[in-house]
Order: structure tokens, then sequence, then C-alpha cells
């Protein structure tokens, strides 16, 4: 198992050079996101992250908007050179583009100025330099996740784990809840195949409960084998820390 983010940046620009050759994609054996859908859905780019030698290295993850000036994705996506986890004033450039399901059309864009950890899970929520007007953003899910339940995956992460880069295409798939823990839930894929699954830099993509005003947040990408795959995928639960995350949102 690996979280689902972080690679170096020579990696990051050989996977580029890779995908040139390719229509981009993510989310391993999902499909096209229409433009104008789950206008929630975050593209995360991160720059300069430090390694422990002195040398820096780019990256990428994948979110959701929950409010008009906060975004949550995966806790392991903001960490120091050590790879801790870090709370405070964001550790690295950290860009966001929300509103558009193609990277090449218009969209919103705003930087990351601060970061909260999760206090038991794989989840941080980050604050923005300016709040986003005109997306709805997710709704928090505050029931306990049930088996069998099916949930919609989207997110900016790549096709596959050979050679990974960020895509510039929004995908989704929709997985079903395999297993229920205290803090996480496992999914497995259900469409358009049961190998549907999270990839590379998906990491704090959204599985939700599409709704006409958005959708229900239930839980974000945190760990899984490499992709494509049809075993369970971990993803850190929302409405255990529903209350944590409101007390920062105000």
């Amino acid at each position: 198992m690996r979280t689902r983010a972080l690679l170096s940046a020579t990696l990051f620009a050989l996977a580029a050079a890779v995908v040139t050759a390719a229509p981009a994609g993510a989310v391993a054996n999902g499909s096209d996101v229409p433009q104008g859908t789950y206008k929630f859905a975050a593209k995360l780019t991160m720059t300069d992250i430090p390694k422990p030698d002195g040398t820096k290295y780019n990256s990428a993850c994948s979110g959701s908007l929950i409010a008009q000036q906060w975004i949550i994705t995966a806790g392991h996506c903001f960490h120091d050179a050590a790879r801790n986890p870090v709370s405070g004033p964001v550790p690295y450039p950290t860009s966001v583009l929300l509103g558009t399901a193609d990277q090449s059309k218009p969209g919103v864009t705003r930087n990351v100025v601060t970061v909260y950890q999760s206090p038991s899970n794989d989840i941080a929520i980050a604050e923005l330099d300016q709040p986003v007007t005109g997306i709805q953003p997710l709704t928090l899910n505050r029931k306990t996740p049930a088996v069998d339940q099916k949930l919609t995956l989207a997110g900016w992460g790549s096709l596959t784990a050979t050679n990974p880069t960020p895509s510039t295409k929004l995908q989704k798939g929709v997985v079903k809840v395999a297993t229920v823990d205290p803090l996480y839930v496992g999914v497995k894929g259900y469409a358009p195949t049961s190998t549907t699954s999270a990839c590379t830099y998906d990491s704090g993509a959204p599985y939700f409960v599409p709704s006409v005003k958005g959708g229900k947040l239930v839980s974000i990408e945190s760990d899984g084998p490499d992709c494509p795959h049809d075993q369970a995928e971990t993803t850190a639960r929302v409405d255990v820390i529903a209350d944590w995350i409101d007390a920062h949102l105000g």
C-alpha cells in the first residue's frame, strides 16, 4: 500500500513527457466528467517541496470545496521534509484549481494559506487566500457510512501507476463501501468497472453522494494498491471529524 501523492520532480517531468503521447486521464478505468459538473472538485499543485537532503520537488493532490474559503484533502498532502504532517502556514506553495473539468478551460484559481490536520485520521482542511463564489461546496456527511453504499469518486490523479502524472481532465467513477472502521472506509470499484480505482495524485479526492445541489461528502482518498485494481481502497471518514471541521470553518 502507498499514499496517493508525491513523486520527484524528475519523475514528474518524465511522466509529463509520456502523457503527451496519449490522452490524459485520472481515476483508473473511470470516465470523463462533463464540463460544468462537479465544480467543487479541486486540483492541488504543490511546488518546492523540501527533501531531507535540501533538494526540492513538485507534486499534486486532489480535493474538494467545503466552504467558500476552505477545501478538504488528504492530511499527507502537507508535510515537512521528514514527511511528518504539518498544521499552520502552508509548508510550500500550493495552488488550487476549481470550477472546471478540463484544465485547458477557464476555472477558478486560489492559493492555500493555512492548513489544519485532522486530530484522528488522514484528512486536512486548508484555508484559501480568497473566497470562491459561484460554486456550490460539498456538504459534510454526518452519518456512519453503510456497507454496499454507492459513492462517486472525482479526482485529478493519474490513469495508471506506470509513469504517473497529474491529469489535465477530471475523471469520475463509482465505488461501493466494502468495510467500515472507526476512522476509515474501505471501498471497491463498481462502475464503469470493478477495477475503477483511485491512483497516484488522487490523494484527497472526494467520495460523495451526488445531489442536484452538489453532493454530500462521505470520505477522502488516503491510500491504496497500484492502480488500476479491484482491491479495497482506504478512504478517511468525514463524519467522525465533522464537528472539528465546523469549529475551524466557524
